[in-house]
C-alpha cells in the first residue's frame, strides 16, 4: 500500500479563492486558518487566484479579494499565481495522462447526462451527486478521434476504473489521521472542460505541487474532492501534502455561508463600521494580530 510522505521540514499553506464574488466570513476563516498555520510554524503562506471559470470571474472581485485580505491583516508571498495564466501547465499534465491512456473524450451535453440518469432510475450516487453514467466511455477510439478532429465539442474525463487499477491503494493524512482514498466514489470526473482546457481537480492538484504546498487547508465541503486529488498525485508522480479540512461557518439559520449572502460579506462588514479585529473574531480568530 502506498503511504503519505512524512511531515515536511517547512510548512507551506495557501488560500485559493475564486474571484466570482465578494469574500465572506467563511472565506476569512479559511484564509486566517491557513495564514496562522504557516506563521506559527515559521513557514510560508501563498495566495492563489483560481480564475479558470472565465464566465463568472471578474477583475473587480479579484481586486476586492486582495484589498479585503490586506485589511484583515494578512500578508502573502508575491507574485500571486493566477490560474488563467497557467493553461500551458495544465495541458502538460493532461498530455501526461493521455499518454497513459487514462482520458477519454465525452461529447455529452448536461441535458443528455441528466436524461440518461433519469432513464436509468437508480444511477449510482457519490458525495457530490449522481455519477456520470458512462455514455461516451464505450465509443471506439478511432471514432472518438475522428469526432474530436472534426471539432465536435467535448470534455476530457478520467477513466476512473483504469486509473484506480493503475494507482493501487492510496492513503493521505487528514489532520494527522491516515485516510484511505476512494476516488471511484466520484466516478469518471471531468479533467478538461469544453470551454477551457482544465478543471478544478486538475488545476488545483498541479498548482499545489508546483508551488510546494505541504499543508492544504480548506473547507470541509471540499473533502470529497481530495479522493480525486490524491489519485491524480499518484498518476502524475506529484508530492503528497497533508490536509486539514476545517468546519464551515453558517448563518443564523444554520445554512453554510455563500457569496450571495451579502450581509456576511467582508466588504459589507467594513462599510457598516466593523474593524479588522472584530471581523477576525467573528471569523473565529480573536487572537490573530495584524502582522
Amino acid at each position: 500500500m502506498s503511504s503519505p510522505l512524512p511531515a515536511p521540514a517547512e510548512i507551506v499553506t495557501r488560500f485559493a479563492p475564486s474571484p466570482s464574488g465578494l469574500l465572506h466570513l467563511g472565506h476569512a476563516h479559511s484564509a486566517l486558518f491557513a495564514w496562522q498555520q504557516a506563521r506559527a510554524a515559521g513557514g510560508r503562506f501563498l495566495l492563489r487566484i483560481e480564475d479558470i471559470d472565465l464566465g463568472r470571474c471578474r477583475p473587480e472581485f479579484e481586486a476586492a479579494i486582495l484589498e479585503d485580505l490586506a485589511w484583515l491583516g494578512l500578508d502573502w508571498e508575491e507574485p500571486v499565481r493566477r490560474q488563467s495564466a497557467q493553461l500551458a501547465d495544465y495541458r502538460q499534465a493532461l498530455e501526461r495522462l493521455q499518454k497513459r491512456d487514462l482520458l477519454y473524450p465525452c461529447f455529452c451535453t448536461r441535458k443528455e447526462i441528466q436524461a440518461e440518469i433519469a432513464r436509468a432510475g437508480s444511477a449510482p450516487h457519490g458525495p457530490e451527486g449522481p455519477l456520470y453514467p458512462g455514455l461516451c466511455r464505450p465509443i471506439p477510439p478511432q471514432e472518438a478521434r475522428e469526432r474530436v478532429a472534426a471539432g465536435e465539442p467535448h470534455a476530457l474525463r478520467l477513466d476512473m476504473a483504469r486509473a484506480v487499477e493503475m494507482a493501487g491503494d492510496l492513503l493521505w493524512l487528514e489532520q494527522g489521521q491516515e485516510t484511505r482514498a476512494e476516488p471511484e466514489s466520484l466516478g469518471d470526473v471531468v479533467l478538461a472542460r469544453k470551454d477551457i482546457a482544465t478543471s478544478y481537480h486538475l488545476a488545483v492538484t498541479w498548482d499545489d505541487a508546483l508551488q510546494g504546498v505541504t499543508l492544504v487547508t480548506r473547507g470541509a465541503d471540499l473533502l470529497p474532492a481530495t479522493h480525486v486529488h490524491r489519485l491524480l498525485q499518484a498518476l502524475l508522480g506529484l508530492p503528497v501534502p497533508r490536509w486539514h479540512h476545517h468546519g464551515l461557518l453558517t448563518d443564523d439559520s444554520g445554512r453554510r455561508l455563500a457569496k450571495r449572502d451579502d450581509a456576511r460579506a467582508l466588504r459589507t462588514l467594513r462599510e457598516t463600521g466593523h474593524g479588522p479585529a472584530e471581523v477576525r473574531a467573528m471569523a473565529g480568530f480573536p487572537g490573530v494580530p495584524a502582522p
